[in-house]
């Protein structure tokens, strides 16, 4: 059995405060996301996510007999810093990361970990190109844009067919590749979109975008981008008497959308993984994460079942010194119990069951919309 002493490691504590511990680690995984910036939403769900499956899988004696030690590495959603991070984690022989945690990052950093022999599994990166290149290494506990696109454009032209939309994006990698699969999906459909355009994320004046929304008369707009700026578009747009609602990807999926946009956010609908709420299968993981007083949420529940599919693959891999080993027992097409229910994987990393919903914002809270 191998034994790595590591005399400090500093994590995340789940209140999001630094704690240190001294132990003897069998098996150490790296997490690798945003804990600190404008989308620490996002990081810090996922984050807690790993955290409690680490707890979980330690009190029932780890990994092939072999416990568990997780380190974060916080990227701030910054490339530079994340590139950063994967080389301090390379640096220090960790073998697994779960992350990155948003796609900009995942990119740069899945070529490091790919180099240097390391297996990463994302629980949000949704980008088609991370895993259309064929890297070994990657892995998902989420779907693509493409398949996100998709299931939205099928949803808007089944049940709002006749409504007129705006496509929105923020320019960057998550935001623009949704956009594009929506409007690809939408025209492919026989809808052609009122609008398209861009914004820039990070600025608080969206009055030029809203008045050419205005002008266009705009039943919807689908807003490929994060919450921050989708909460203060939504704000703006009702400012100038524009009632529509936004329709947008996971990046929605963060009680923050409301807290920054209030009731400009009913209606408002965003793709998402599927609810696991009701499935037995998830029952023990909810019951560990609200244990801890962490919410359920999306970026959690797939920051848990990344540790499950790491699990699944080292234990029928039967060690975890070989990590393309690993990969490959995951890509062997047997479905895999997570919280997410069963799932199975392509050669290239990617779910190939069923991994979408959409869900609608009312009242404050995320409900169903199916």
């Amino acid at each position: 059995m191998r034994k790595i002493l590591i005399s400090t490691v500093s994590a995340l504590a789940l209140t999001g405060s630094l704690f240190t511990m001294s132990a003897y680690a069998d098996i150490i995984i790296g997490f690798i996301g945003p804990i600190t910036g404008s989308v620490a939403a996002y990081g810090i769900q996922a984050n807690n996510g790993v955290k409690v499956a680490i707890d979980e899988f330690n009190k029932k004696g780890g990994i092939n007999g072999e416990k568990l030690v997780l380190k974060v590495f916080d990227d701030g959603a910054e490339p530079k810093q994340g590139v950063s991070a994967a080389n301090q984690l390379v640096g220090e022989g960790i073998q697994y990361v779960v992350g990155p945690v948003t796609s900009n990052i995942a990119l740069p950093v899945s070529n490091i970990l790919e180099e240097n022999d390391v297996l990463m599994i994302t629980p949000s990166s949704t980008t088609p190109e991370l895993s259309s290149r064929g890297l070994w290494n990657v892995l998902r506990t989420t779907g693509r844009d493409d398949q996100q696109g998709d299931y939205a454009a099928n949803y808007f032209i089944q049940h709002l067919k006749d409504k007129r939309i705006a496509i929105v994006h923020d320019r960057a990698t998550y935001g623009k590749g949704l956009a594009d699969a929506f409007k690809s999906a939408l025209n492919k459909g026989g809808v052609t979109e009122v609008f398209y355009g861009n914004i820039t994320p990070g600025e608080k004046d969206y009055s030029v975008m809203v008045s050419r929304l205005k002008q266009e008369k705009v039943d919807y707009v689908y807003f490929g981008g994060y919450h921050p700026e989708a909460g203060l578009l939504l704000k703006q747009l009702r400012e100038q008497g524009v009632d529509a609602p936004l329709i947008g990807g996971d990046g929605f999926n963060t009680s923050e959308l409301w807290s920054i946009a209030g009731n400009a956010a009913e209606g408002s609908l965003f793709t998402n993984a599927i609810d696991v709420k009701g499935n037995p299968s998830a029952q023990d993981a909810i019951k560990a994460l609200k244990a801890q007083n962490i919410p359920p949420e999306t970026f959690a529940i797939n920051g848990y079942a990344a540790v499950e599919v790491l699990a699944y693959g080292i234990e029928k891999a039967g060690s975890a010194d070989d990590p393309e080993a690993v990969a490959k027992a995951v890509k062997s097409g047997e479905p895999i119990k997570t919280t997410l229910g069963e799932i199975t994987y392509g050669d290239r990393g990617d779910i190939t069951s069923k991994v979408f919903g959409m869900y609608k914002w009312h009242n404050g809270e995320i409900i169903s919309a199916e």
